[in-house]
Parts: structure tokens; sequence; C-alpha cells
């Protein structure tokens, strides 16, 4: 809820150290990263923070209010201010006038990512658990365009894992950065990695045109990093 001030961190919830994984950085951002445990979230935990509930499970409820936690710690670095961004309508986070953010939770993490909008006019970020290479076997013709594919053709199970979940991160990081530009939803096929190199560095391309600023063969950079099992990803426009 904008203007509310609770700083309180429920015991469901535990804010991870403040720093980038490596080799990850933004300037002038904000990462604010936690780990949670859905099982012990309590009903009054919404209400103690401030944050409007959200109807689900227990698992949603958690991913949500982690999340949300995490947007209110980076808001408050960015901006003095324990803001929490309201939900839209069409589930998106709607930021405090001034910034701009994302926000990810996967297997039990959570992360938010927030900047001036006068430096970023569009953020994405996606955590994700890496995913086993059967599993990743089953998603790849979902989530890798045939070009995709075919690059990853000469790849190992575990190489062909590693791919499919970098692959499947960027692309989520590069929706969450576009939607709120151009108010378009697009899926997997509807955009390509390039490129990626050891240094996290990697590139996209568009598929589609998404308006006249973004059309199809706009490319963007994006970051990545892998830690205890998980992968982080970025997608950051400069404004």
């Amino acid at each position: 809820m904008p203007g509310m001030t609770s700083t309180a961190i429920p015991p469901f919830c535990t804010l991870l150290p403040a720093a980038w994984p490596t080799p990850l950085a933004l300037a002038g951002a904000h990462l604010v990263r936690a780990r949670f445990d859905p099982a012990q979230l309590r009903s009054d935990d919404f209400a103690d923070c401030a944050i409007a509930p959200v109807d689900g499970v227990a698992k949603r409820q958690g991913e949500y209010l982690a999340g949300r936690l995490c947007a209110r710690q980076a808001l408050q670095l960015l901006q003095g201010r324990a803001n929490v961004p309201q939900r839209g309508a069409d589930g998106a986070p709607q930021w405090p006038t001034g910034s701009v953010g994302s926000i990810t939770h996967s297997h039990g993490q959570a992360a938010a990512l927030v900047a001036h909008s006068h430096a970023w006019q569009g953020l994405g970020l996606d955590l994700e658990k890496q995913l086993s290479p059967a599993r990743a076997a089953r998603l790849a013709g979902e989530i890798l365009t045939p070009a995709e594919l075919q690059r990853a053709s000469g790849l190992d199970e575990l190489a062909l894992a590693q791919r499919v979940t970098l692959t499947f991160s960027l692309k989520e990081s590069l929706f969450k950065a576009l939607y709120p530009l151009v108010r378009q939803r697009f899926y997997f096929h509807d955009a390509e990695l390039l490129e990626h190199a050891s240094d996290g560095q990697a590139r996209l391309r568009l598929l589609l045109d998404l308006s006249q600023a973004w059309p199809a063969g706009s490319q963007l950079s994006g970051q990545f990093a892998s830690f205890d099992g998980y992968l982080l990803s970025l997608v950051a426009i400069a404004a």
C-alpha cells in the first residue's frame, strides 16, 4: 500500500546479505534478495506488514509477500520511503512515481530490483532453479526457437539443461522489461537468445513487432549469474 511505512519482516522470510551475485551489476540500481518458507506464513503476516493480501494457497501467498518485502526494502534504499508496489489489473507491479523495477521468486527465494526511471525505462529480473536434464529436454521445444534448438543440438544433456534454463530466464526478464513499455504480451518463440558468454553477458533479439520503438530485429543486452543451483537474469533498458 503506497504511503505505508511498516518495515516488519515476518519470521517466514529472511532478507539475504546485500550483495549482487557475481558477475551481475547495474549502475544506480538496488537488488534485494530473500529466503522464505511458505509453510511458516501466518494468517496475519500481510496485515502486520501493511501489504494488501493476495488470493491463493500458502505457496502463492508466500511468494507474493516475500517478493513485495524485497521490493519494499529496495525502494527504501532507492527513495528513502518504504513503499510497496500495488498489483495492477494485469498482475504487473505498479511502481511508485520516479521508479522502475521488477520482482521475481523461485523455490523459496525471492528478489526485487529497482532503479530511478530517469536512468532506466525498463527492468526485468528473473530467478529460476536450474532445470533437471529430464525436465529441460521436455521443455526445450516450448522455450527454444528452431534456430536456438539447432545451435544447442551438439550439447550433452547437462549443458542442454543449463542452456534451456538460461534461455527461459532471459526471455522472462526480457518480457518483464518490455511489457510495461509496449503493453503487449509475447511468448518464448517471439525472441531468441543470440549469444551468451562466461562473463555473464548475453544478447537477445525480438522476432516480432511490439511497437514502433520495438520492431522485430531489435536487440537487447542481458546479464545472468549462477549460484547455489539457481540462475538469476536481468534485462535493463536505459532511459
